[in-house]
């Protein structure tokens, strides 16, 4: 089972779309330049955080880090660019916070429905090769130091991937990628994304509901042996997730591929997934050379007019 921690997490990502935290009495910052709309997370995520025995602490940006995620930004397809002037009310960086990131409804301004996301101040400092890598193991037990899995993805900024990924959240609110929904376990009309992939919001379609993959870790909540790791690369490589992380949910399968379609294909950086043993590769799982993740490519068109 998933811990308390991680679901109430989960569901706020997944919920974010109808539902709404308390409100924050503050003015929306009225500038284009959204790297500059830094401010302190919402008091609703620290207490989260605390409440869970966790110590966050408000970041402060350096100059370079100011930099890197000014860049970061720059970085973004047309649309999520867009759709984040317009949405994102704040963007927060915290010490001491267990996951990576988080993207939270805040009170609407104008009428308008309205963001924060904050991040792990920690990504700042690293690659995308290197958090990716970090991230992928927590899917795995070190039970044989014999077995290895490394992502190369490059030497871009980790805060871009991350960024890439929470913005495309804001995007799938407001022009429903995803079905809106108002339990977890409703079943609604799928949007063209969702259709003959998933039934409901974190159960795939029979077609792509694996035994191994169901035992991994954004399925279950749970890591399952490093040596099992190059059988769990060839299920997902059945699939048409990009990623493990891409399994979790409906929302984190759109946000899994606009992120590591934008990387590879419109940034030409390198990601896919190694398993060695004893130094020798025993399996590799390249999500855009997938025949199945191709296959949904063209629903991503829209992201760049």
């Amino acid at each position: 089972m998933l811990s308390r921690l991680t679901i109430r997490i989960a569901t706020i990502i997944l919920l974010f779309i109808s539902t709404y935290t308390q409100a924050q009495n503050k003015t929306h910052l009225n500038t284009d330049e959204l790297s500059q709309r830094t401010k302190p997370a919402p008091e609703s995520v620290f207490k989260m955080f605390r409440e869970a025995g966790m110590q966050p602490v408000n970041h402060i940006l350096t100059k370079a880090e100011n930099e890197r995620v000014s860049k970061a930004f720059a970085l973004l397809p047309p649309l999520h660019q867009r759709i984040l002037r317009d949405h994102l009310f704040s963007i927060s960086f915290m010490d001491n916070m267990p996951n990576t990131a988080l993207t939270s409804p805040v009170d609407s301004v104008g009428g308008k429905k309205m963001f924060n996301i904050t991040f792990r101040a920690g990504i700042l400092n690293e690659t995308i090769s290197e958090w990716a890598t970090w991230k992928e193991n927590s899917c795995f037990k070190p039970d044989d130091t014999h077995y290895k899995v490394h992502v190369e993805a490059g030497t871009m900024d980790a805060f871009l991937y991350v960024l890439l990924h929470e913005s495309t959240h804001v995007l799938d609110a407001m022009i429903q990628i995803t079905p809106h929904y108002s339990e977890n376990d409703s079943i609604i009309a799928p949007t063209p994304f969702t259709k003959e992939i998933w039934r409901l919001s974190n159960v795939p379609e029979p077609p792509f509901v694996d035994s191994l993959l169901e035992q991994t870790r954004f399925r279950s909540g749970k890591p399952v042996s490093n040596t099992l790791a190059p059988e769990v690369y060839a299920r997902l490589s059945k699939t048409p997730f990009p990623s493990l992380y891409a399994t979790a949910a409906w929302s984190e399968d759109i946000a899994e591929l606009a992120t590591i379609y934008h990387m590879t294909s419109r940034l030409k950086q390198p990601y896919y997934i190694v398993v060695t043993r004893n130094n020798v590769e025993v399996a590799r799982f390249e999500p855009m050379k997938n025949a199945l993740v191709r296959s949904r490519l063209s629903q991503l068109s829209t992201f760049y007019k």
